[in-house]
């Protein structure tokens, strides 16, 4: 069975990419499978078994629905939202021809630009549509996946490997997400490092709206990437399928907080079955957040406790790992190094921290003030204190 599998994804392949090289892409046969990726329920997987029967997109859209109907791998009405797409073929090729103009590129697999980290994977996408970049061929990518919910610290360790992978020469890519995702995100473009987000939605939809800052920072220095067409709003059958993307562009795949049951873990397990390499970054045994890192560790995944961790296996000496602060934490006065000691990664609020050091509420903000300024601590959430990474 695994070995048919892999035949038939070979044989995918095959007919995809024997355009790789050409020079001047035939743009009706795109227009053929822009109309094709439109049709409701045909994706990757059909869309290329299609290619393999027809050998071209144009043939495709020729096909009589009574022989798209004895196709054994199109499902319930597949045959006929294939023929009644037909009738909006015209329309779809309007659409294409607006895509460039609103700077979106239709890439489809076998021309040149198409990512080839995304060839050897089951179930290549057949067409991407692309807003700013791709990922540079040359250069190593990783990915920063985590929970949506994720704690103060989740999002502080997100933007502070997105920013040390960014100063050293690597690529982020993510999803876009609220929580982890949008946190590697941040701190790639915050050290103007190239970052990339994979989209479950059209390439201009911003998902969701409170990362639309983000989205416009990334495509100074990066992209976005999506299957699906422009206009198309997010659903929750996307995300899984959008994973796929996500760890087939990464060299790495690398975990912060993640529940027991999550799509991060989808991820994840899409990675290994990709042969990349995956990372966890360890967390409490009774926190739910740390359930999933905590087990893929236990199966077998890498230890990521220092920036050293992920850039030894690209092979590259941490030039801008966690530095000393500006000021050494032993030349802070003796209020300061006080406040500084009851605090760690869990946020404390201000009220507690009058209680802990049982100083005047006056002296404990200024203390708390400098500290910040300082960059000693921050906080995640208003009168809400943790120690700071970098």
């Amino acid at each position: 069975m695994e070995r048919t599998s892999e035949m038939r994804a070979e044989a995918k392949r095959e007919a995809v990419l024997k355009k790789r090289g050409t020079s001047v892409p035939d743009e009706r046969e795109k227009e053929y499978l822009y109309w094709l990726c439109r049709v409701d329920g045909i994706g990757a997987v059909k869309s290329g078994k299609l290619l393999e029967y027809a050998g071209s997109f144009e043939e495709i859209y020729n096909m009589k629905k009574q022989v798209l109907e004895t196709l054994p791998f199109l499902r319930g009405q597949d045959a006929e939202h294939i023929q009644e797409a037909k009738a909006l073929f015209g329309k779809r090729c309007r659409e294409y021809r607006e895509l460039r103009k609103n700077g979106i590129r239709f890439i489809m697999a076998g021309e040149p630009e198409y990512p080839r980290r995304l060839e050897n994977i089951y179930d290549m996408p057949m067409w991407l549509f692309v807003k700013g970049d791709l990922p540079k061929e040359h250069l190593p990518t990783a990915a920063v996946i985590g929970a949506r919910s994720c704690t103060p610290y989740g999002r502080q360790v997100a933007e502070y490997i997105g920013r040390i992978l960014a100063e050293n020469g690597i690529q982020t890519v993510s999803g876009l997400a609220s929580g982890i995702d949008g946190a590697g995100h941040r701190g790639a473009v915050k050290a103007q490092g190239a970052s990339y987000a994979v989209l479950g939605s059209g390439v201009d939809n911003c998902y969701p709206r409170e990362n639309l800052s983000l989205y416009n920072a990334i495509l100074e220095t990066g992209g976005v990437i999506s299957e699906y067409g422009p206009g198309e709003k997010p659903a929750a059958r996307n995300f899984p399928l959008r994973n796929r993307i996500i760890s087939g562009l990464s060299d790495a795949v690398i975990v912060i907080e993640a529940r027991k049951r999550s799509g991060s873990l989808i991820t994840a397990d899409m990675a290994l079955e990709q042969g990349k390499e995956v990372f966890a970054v360890p967390g409490r045994v009774n926190d739910p957040l740390s359930e999933g890192c905590n087990g893929l560790i236990k199966q077998g995944a890498a230890l990521l406790q220092t920036p050293e961790d992920i850039l030894d296996f690209f092979r590259i000496d941490c030039k801008n790992c966690l530095k000393v602060m500006k000021k050494s934490v032993k030349t802070l006065a003796k209020t300061e190094k006080m406040l500084y000691s009851c605090l760690d990664s869990q946020p404390k609020h201000v009220e507690e921290l009058i209680k802990i050091s049982k100083l005047p509420s006056g002296e404990c903000m200024a203390a708390l003030l400098r500290l910040e300024m300082d960059g000693f601590i921050m906080q995640p959430v208003n009168q809400y204190y943790i120690r700071k990474l970098e």
